[in-house]
């Protein structure tokens, strides 16, 4: 580690320069590029704040860790900061006083990747924090973070006193084959009396013959980058288990790779938690264990809880049968409010619904321009097909389009059902939604009959099931009694109600006229643009193709203006590079040239490397120029088939020359407003002319 950090990576008075997280990364980034560990300041800021986007980086103690994979970084580096006033990293117990900035490089080795975790794990150590807290020079710090026995330096430094019981526990976390710094992380846990390692024979034949058989928990971890919360929510389960007499073995799927638990150990375990926000690789090993499954974050925060809570489930005999990640992997940390879970379910259905929406969109548009407007009346291919006709072979995409189409409102309550309950949750899912589209209920009713189905699923799962009958739980019982529950419900209780709204929807499209039309145009120029992809540029989204299935001359002009301004964004960025390119680092301006066909393919998330560089100018750009789009498209009584394909469906749309106005006029709104935006910058970063002086003057000149 001794090479990873010194003293000139180290800033004892952070809050003098910085007072937000994005001020903090790069006030330690600028230390990395003044020493050549970094090469593109903004590059590498870039990439954290992705990271950071996903996630926030702060932990309770008053710990912040920005970290990210780059490949703007040439070494394994960490810079520390601490602030006296507190950094906010999104921490559910306030700011951060201690900032742990880590950049590892695109193709890091395992070595450095293991002493990165290795630190990550004594993040959980009171007294490692406590003496870095207390440290009074850099060097002192970056010696206290690099050395070999961090524990004992801590404990020097912070002139602290062991007790016995804190002894014990340090010497069983270091123990051979429970090191924290161990790469494997697959070794079982220490036990909670004599600190040596657990295994099945030690942990039957060395207990008195009068002891209880031990709780043995088998854990999993894993964090999108692999390097700090991976490691910490395994330290943190092992410290709680170890203090609650229980057995644990934790697989730590990180990014120096991971070794997989002993079929043997996972036989034995009387429980399974997942702490993770990855998919957990080869998850079909845990089938019929009692399992908590949590972000990552829950795992750091309230392994307690966890573990308590898995042994409540074994204890009413609740098992699960995962065969592999849902859409969310979960429906989230189960202290996630209500919100948030519904948010993360509803994305579930969305994203496996938009392939359906291209294949099925792209086919029914193709089948109208070649064989015209009223193809939709030709007869069955399968009854009339003429192979020198092209009206049959627009009628043949027409018809399998339509086929397709079919299923966007099953398969989206099926996967959100999917989202909540995984496995179980498709077939009621799926039930749910064929009565939406038979009773007409639509997109609406297939959003309530995904929820219906999560929610029935999972209150089966939580009853108490005799054990001769969790073998055909997953297959028989839970599929039959939720079908019927859903189908009920849908047919006799809320579908109609959802019907009625669905037309009476309909029904205002169909009549949208004058500024009402251009009120609704700004509104989902808005929606389109303020996440760039995320979730409520796909509700906006969802909305516009859910009137596809019955299209009328209002939701045809939906469905345009929500391409139209989707197109703006990346669009906007690509401009902006070539016009005013001084104002763009040379990552972005090479991002800006692939953001052309990216905005004209109608992909917003073109944009988001430049969001993620500077949200607080792009976002709002972006949002302006899309409401100009979206108000224009519907003021000029645009209309689209098509629900993508960007400017390649031009040729489907209805008014297309002042479609391409419309968004021609968002695009250079969107540029003028982020060029105004940076150029109003007291600095910016450095130009082409400048590219060449060295590393401490470009950063002097960017910070």
């Amino acid at each position: 580690m001794s090479e990873m950090i010194t003293a000139d990576l180290v800033d004892l008075e952070l809050d003098l320069s910085a007072e937000t997280k994005e001020a903090a990364a790069r006030s330690l980034a600028a230390r990395m590029v003044a020493l050549g560990r970094v090469t593109d300041l903004e590059g590498f800021l870039a990439d954290v704040a992705a990271r950071e986007a996903q996630m926030p980086t702060g932990l309770d103690g008053g710990i912040g860790i920005p970290h990210c994979r780059s490949a703007h970084v040439t070494e394994p580096t960490l810079a520390f900061g601490r602030s006296a006033r507190g950094i906010d990293f999104g921490a559910p117990d306030g700011p951060a006083d201690l900032i742990f900035l880590i950049a590892a490089p695109a193709g890091a080795d395992d070595a450095h990747l293991t002493i990165l975790s290795s630190l990550a794990r004594h993040l959980m150590d009171a007294e490692f924090t406590g003496a870095l807290r207390s440290a009074e020079d850099a060097d002192a710090a970056a010696a206290l973070i690099s050395g070999e026995d961090r524990a004992a330096s801590a404990r020097e430094a912070s002139g602290a006193r062991e007790t016995s019981g804190a002894r014990e526990a340090r010497e069983a976390r270091e123990a051979p084959g429970t090191s924290a710094d161990s790469e494997a992380p697959a070794t079982p846990s220490a036990t909670p009396d004599t600190g040596a390692p657990a295994t099945p024979e030690t942990a039957t034949s060395d207990a008195p013959a009068t002891a209880a058989e031990p709780f043995r928990v088998v854990a999993v971890t894993s964090c999108p980058t692999g390097i700090a919360h991976t490691y910490m929510a395994a330290e943190s389960l092992e410290n709680a288990a170890r203090e609650a007499g229980v057995e644990i073995t934790v697989e730590t799927q990180g990014s120096a790779g991971f070794t997989r638990l002993d079929p043997a150990v996972i036989a034995a375990a009387d429980g399974v938690v997942f702490a993770h926000d990855v998919p957990v690789r080869d998850k079909e090993r845990f089938a019929g264990k009692p399992t908590v499954d949590v972000g990552v974050k829950a795992g750091i925060n309230r392994p307690a809880e966890l573990l308590t809570e898995v042994r409540d489930k074994a204890a009413r005999g609740e098992t699960t049968a995962p065969t592999g990640p849902t859409p969310v992997d979960n429906a989230g940390d189960s202290g996630d409010g209500y919100g948030t879970k519904l948010r993360k379910w509803l994305m579930s259905g969305v994203s496996y619904m938009v392939p359906f929406v291209a294949a099925g969109g792209l086919l029914i548009a193709l089948g109208f321009a070649i064989g015209g407007w009223k193809i939709d009346k030709a007869p069955s291919v399968a009854e009339h097909f003429i192979w020198t006709d092209h009206t049959s072979w627009a009628a043949l995409l027409f018809q399998i389009g339509g086929l397709a189409f079919a299923f966007l409102v099953p398969v989206l309550a099926g996967y959100i059902a999917y989202g909540m309950a995984d496995r179980p949750g498709l077939v009621p899912g799926f039930v749910g939604g064929s009565v939406a589209v038979t009773i007409n209920a639509g997109f609406l009713g297939g959003l309530a009959a995904g929820l219906l189905a999560g929610a029935v699923v999972m209150g089966i799962q939580r009853a108490r099931i005799p054990a001769v009958l969790r073998g055909i739980m997953p297959v028989v019982v839970i599929p039959l009694i939720s079908s019927a529950v859903v189908g009920f419900l849908m047919f006799l209780v809320v579908g109609k109600p959802i019907a009625s709204l669905q037309s009476a929807l309909t029904d205002w499209l169909e009549g949208l006229s004058g500024a009402n039309a251009v009120i609704l145009g700004i509104i989902l120029g808005l929606m389109m643009c303020f996440d760039l992809g995320g979730p409520l540029n796909k509700v906006a989204y969802a909305f516009a193709i859910g009137g596809l299935t019955h299209p009328t001359d209002g939701s045809l002009k939906v469905m345009a203006a929500a391409m139209a301004a989707g197109m703006v964004p990346p669009l906007a960025m690509a401009l902006a590079t070539t016009v005013r390119g001084r104002l763009f680092t040379k990552t972005e301006r090479e991002n800006g040239k692939a953001a052309w066909f990216l905005g004209a393919s109608f992909i917003t998330e073109g944009a988001i490397p430049f969001a993620a560089a500077d949200p607080l100018r792009v976002i709002p750009a972006s949002m302006a120029g899309g409401a100009v789009t979206g108000a224009l498209s519907m003021a000029f009584g645009c209309t689209l088939r098509a629900p993508h394909g960007g400017v390649f469906v031009v040729p489907l749309i209805g008014q297309p020359l002042l479609y391409l106005v419309a968004i021609a006029a968002g695009v250079c709104v969107s540029t003028a407003v982020v060029v105004l935006l940076k150029g109003a910058r007291k600095t910016t970063p450095s130009g082409p002319a400048d590219e060449a002086a060295p590393a401490e003057e470009r950063v002097a000149a960017t910070v």
